[in-house]
């Protein structure tokens, strides 16, 4: 019996022991070396202007308007969830449709006529893939460089600039691949419209 009550004691010694160690000591240390090295990234990476927040540089907008970038289509959802009040809160996913099926097929359809006829004066012939199918979160905030380029014309012309202004700003929100060598070049569509409104 007493052999058992040792044991038990110095296992609930050593749970105490971890929970402080891992539960508390490990958060507040990588909480507070997150706030104080990378501080805006830790917090959201808010993009923020004189006092003004726009949003995260990490998560999508739905824009559909002739003066701005368009990024990736969105597959919205305002019915399924509500706040504790009541309103709608919306959500984005992936629309779990097969591309090997007949709806998929007309739904992709449908959206590059959509991207076309928005953008006329495009130089490209060829629609960019990303531009009219839907990312696995729904909230993929950037498009690629050829994407982009796809819109200038429209762009330009809707906001008074000329075409080569616009990719200037586009430029500027463009990263490159990581280390030189991974993944690929993106660009960030918030970003990006908000220099053409003059907020960056």
């Amino acid at each position: 019996m007493t052999k058992k009550k040792s044991t038990f004691s110095r296992a609930l010694l050593l749970f105490f022991i971890m929970m402080i160690l891992c539960g508390l000591i490990y958060t507040v240390v990588c909480t507070g070396l997150s706030q104080l090295f990378f501080g805006r990234k830790a917090n959201g990476s808010i993009i923020e202007v004189n006092g003004v927040k726009y949003g995260s540089e990490l998560l999508a907008q739905q824009f559909n308007d002739e003066s701005h970038m368009w990024g990736r289509i969105m597959n919205l959802d305002v019915s399924t969830y509500t706040d504790e009040d009541g309103n709608a809160l919306m959500y984005a996913g992936p629309s779990n449709k097969s591309p090997a099926s007949e709806e998929y097929r007309e739904t992709i359809g449908e959206r590059v006529a959509m991207i076309k006829e928005a953008n006329p004066d495009a130089e490209m012939e060829q629609v960019p893939v990303e531009l009219v199918t839907a990312s696995g979160s729904g909230l993929d905030p950037h498009i690629s460089p050829a994407a982009a380029e796809y819109q200038v014309p429209r762009l330009a012309k809707a906001n008074g600039m000329t075409e080569e202004e616009v990719r200037s700003i586009i430029k500027k929100y463009t990263t490159g691949r990581f280390l030189g060598i991974f993944g690929e070049e993106t660009v960030n569509v918030l970003e990006v419209n908000l220099a053409l409104e003059g907020i960056l």
